[in-house]
């Protein structure tokens, strides 16, 4: 697992370093070196050659005046420019800002006549003006710093993140799009979410001394290493129900292809057995679309939907399953609401409840509360505002905060799917991972994401690591049918792509 850090536990990884002896100086002048090596990597040597650095009054600025320092030495031609609105440097800043005039660096102040015109003459420029702690909307000359960086011909490397990005959920306005950034001790948060994801350019985590011991675990990248760490294995003794069956309760007289998508991924990530239960009505539609299942006619409303019948229909069912998949295509009506909210409490199978089932607990996220593990949630950022009572763009404005709320609230592990799809269990473990494409865009991949899930559960999995190695498959199964089909690429096509995706992951290992 590839860590990330807050703003907050990256100041916490500062401190502790501190207090082991390395001074917060020899952190700076560390995070210039390596800033200094970007620069010249992006110019290709320093030897006449011009660099403009701005940089802001705190560390971030300071990080820049070391750098300053070290491309000077370089035989650089090097301009500091200093926005310092509200306040002037302090500490190893203000130390690295004096020592420029040693190295012969211009320092320059901010001005909207005059940075422009140094900043089309550069080879490269470097962004060190708000570093990860900064919030909101930058104004003022740092909005204007950040447009004239933007505006300027040369590449630019940001350091740590670039300014104007919230090192904590990635969010951003006025910021710049760097070429590169170079991030110091562990990957920042913000460089992972969308919009900073893409405004950070190649990111580069570069050791500048911090304790490997100190550096915070508790949210990372899932990475395949970790996949095929808890990849169920067959034995040579294996069957069909020693692999895991899967009982998927889905689908109505409108919505018959859900079931049929999750059944067949569940298969696809090797499921043993998967059953498909699912009103009488839309029964026949399901079967003749899908091979291999076994199938169980349930109670319907007058609108094809699930109905309270279907709890006594489905009980020994449940008890021979080793996972459910609950949603997709159930449609809504009060009955089938009740019936899904007395479902999920009336058994202790692991379970994923998705779609039309999460929507059944709409403003009720505390009557998905069980007292057992194996609960996996999976909305998408609609579903997960109607949970929480929140609108949808809070949702997606902090979707490591959102996605732990909901964690804790529902006392399940939640999946928040979208662009970068966090993950999270109710004591805090969060995961992002990272994998996929656009071309998952489209109607049904929700669905296949829960059958890969719920394959995983039955095969004993645990819930957090089902919906981790889950999510990264099923993303990886995502680029190889783009690569293949491109924008034409459906949910079917994923499906049938998922033993390669998992063969992709596994083979190295």
């Amino acid at each position: 697992m590839r860590p990330l850090l807050s703003p907050d536990q990256a100041r916490e990884l500062d401190r502790a370093t501190q207090e082991r002896g390395t001074s917060a100086d020899t952190l700076m002048e560390r995070a210039g070196r390596v800033l200094a090596r970007a620069a010249l990597d992006l110019t290709g040597g320093g030897y006449g050659r011009r660099a403009v650095l701005v940089c802001g009054p705190g560390n971030n600025g300071g990080d820049g005046f070391a750098a300053a320092r070290h491309l000077a030495r370089e035989g650089m031609r090097v301009t500091v420019v200093l926005v310092e609105p509200d306040r002037a440097p302090a500490g190893p800043a203000a130390s690295n800002l004096a020592r420029l005039s040693e190295a012969d660096v211009r320092v320059r102040h901010w001005s909207t006549s005059t940075t422009p015109v140094e900043l089309a003459r550069a080879d490269v420029a470097i962004d060190a003006i708000l570093g990860t702690g900064f919030r909101g909307e930058p104004e003022g000359a740092y909005a204007e710093a950040i447009d004239a960086l933007n505006d300027a011909p040369a590449p630019v490397a940001a350091a740590d993140i670039p300014s104007g990005v919230d090192g904590a959920t990635g969010a951003a306005g006025t910021a710049v799009a760097a070429d590169v950034t170079i991030t110091f001790g562990a990957e920042k948060a913000g460089l992972v979410l969308f919009p900073g994801a893409a405004l950070a350019g190649f990111v580069e985590i570069a050791d500048i001394g911090f304790a490997p011991e100190e550096v915070p675990r508790g949210l990372g990248v899932i990475e395949a290493a970790d996949v095929a760490a808890v990849w169920p294995a067959r034995s040579e003794e294996s069957h069909k129900r020693s692999s895991g069956v899967v009982l998927v309760i889905a689908g109505s007289r409108d919505m018959t292809g859900a079931p049929r998508l999750v059944a067949r991924a569940a298969a696809r990530v090797g499921a043993g057995l998967v059953q498909v239960a699912a009103p009488t009505s839309a029964l026949p539609a399901i079967q003749a679309g899908l091979v291999g299942a076994t199938f169980l006619a349930l109670p319907e409303t007058e609108d094809g939907t699930l109905a309270p019948g279907a709890i006594e229909a489905l009980k020994e069912h449940l008890e021979g399953a080793d996972a459910v998949a609950i949603g997709p295509g159930l449609g809504r009506h009060p009955d089938t609401d009740g019936t899904v909210r007395d479902l999920v409490q009336a058994h202790t199978v692991p379970t994923v409840v998705d779609a039309d089932a999460l929507n059944a607990f709409e403003g009720r996220v505390g009557a998905l509360i069980t007292n057992r593990s194996g609960i996996v949630l999976t909305p998408h950022a609609g579903e997960a505002s109607r949970l929480l009572g929140v609108p949808a763009g809070q949702i997606d404005a902090d979707r490591v905060g959102s996605v732990r709320a909901l964690a804790n609230h529902a006392e399940a592990v939640a999946l928040l799917k979208g662009r970068r799809t966090a993950i999270a269990e109710p004591a805090g473990k969060t995961r992002i991972n990272e994998t996929g494409t656009p071309v998952l865009a489209t109607g049904g991949t929700g669905d296949v994401l829960t059958g890969v899930i719920a394959g995983l559960l039955a095969r004993g999995t645990s819930s957090l690591d089902a919906a981790s190695a889950g999510a990264f498959v099923h993303g990886i199964a995502g680029r190889l049918a783009g690569e293949e089909l491109g924008e034409g690429t459906t949910a079917e096509d994923l499906v049938e792509l998922l033993p390669a995706a998992v063969e992709e992951v596994l083979a190295p290992w």
